[in-house]
């Protein structure tokens, strides 16, 4: 598997920095073996990591918009927790998650402006 989006930033904060793959895995407090990986998509991205990074890197503004955003393209899995969700809200969300592995892009180009017309940006 190659690289993923969060791989690659990564690694590019790793050669501006001078450091080596161990040294990162040391100060995220995880094995070589698990941040390598996550890098490679065989993990999933720990939720504490995007805090983390931005503190031991001290990540400008910018730098936080491009992790997140390699965070969320290289995501195996995503969580949706209906606690307050309606009966209709658990519908539509059971109903996109059978219907998102066969979803072309036409399709999902039209949910993300449906969506975006309500207020909520993707």
């Amino acid at each position: 598997m190659g690289y993923t989006s969060f791989g690659e930033y990564v690694r590019i904060l790793r050669i501006k920095r001078h450091e080596l793959l161990g040294d990162m895995a040391d100060k995220l407090g995880t094995s070589l073996a698990f941040l390598s990986a996550v890098e490679n998509g065989r993990k999933n991205i720990p939720e504490s990591w995007f805090n983390a990074l931005v503190s031991l890197y001290d990540l400008s503004d910018e730098e936080q918009t491009a992790l997140r955003d390699a965070i969320d393209e290289s995501r195996l899995q995503y969580k949706i927790v209906p606690k307050s969700a309606g009966k209709i809200q658990r519908q539509a969300a059971m109903c996109f998650t059978r219907a998102f592995d066969d979803m072309d892009d036409k399709t999902a180009q039209e949910i993300i402006d449906i969506i975006n017309k309500r207020g909520h940006k993707s």
